[in-house]
């Protein structure tokens, strides 16, 4: 019997912004959104491109992707990260799966509440 390979998929923490689609899904007269995301990947480049993929194919129009790093490059930068997003981060690795977290919905020129923020 072969042992399995420990996996190189990581959690990487993205912030995605949308542009408006037919059908997809944000309110009426958003004009876009933000939304924070964990994706597995092998590096960022593959979280970025696997995110990127599934949102067209949800009928979404991603416009710009910020990368944040794994949960260990977060806590180096000193981000505080709570239980519940390490949940959805486990999550995501269980599942090699790209998990919405927060949308942030834009109305007019600009974020509309609070911007999604990672501390």
């Amino acid at each position: 019997m072969t042992q399995k390979k420990p996996s190189r998929q990581q959690v990487y923490t993205l912030l995605v912004q949308i542009g408006r689609k037919d059908g997809d899904g944000l309110p009426a007269d958003a004009t876009g959104a933000a939304l924070m995301i964990y994706a597995s990947g092998v590096d960022e480049a593959e979280a970025v491109r696997e995110t990127v993929a599934i949102l067209k194919q949800a009928d979404t129009a991603p416009l710009d992707v910020t990368g944040y790093g794994t949960i260990a490059e977060r806590e180096e930068e000193g981000h505080d990260i709570q239980a519940e997003e390490r949940a959805l981060m486990q999550r995501a690795l269980d599942e090699n799966a790209v998990i919405v977290a927060q949308m942030t919905p834009f109305y007019g020129d600009g974020p509309h509440g609070d911007e999604a923020a990672l501390h």
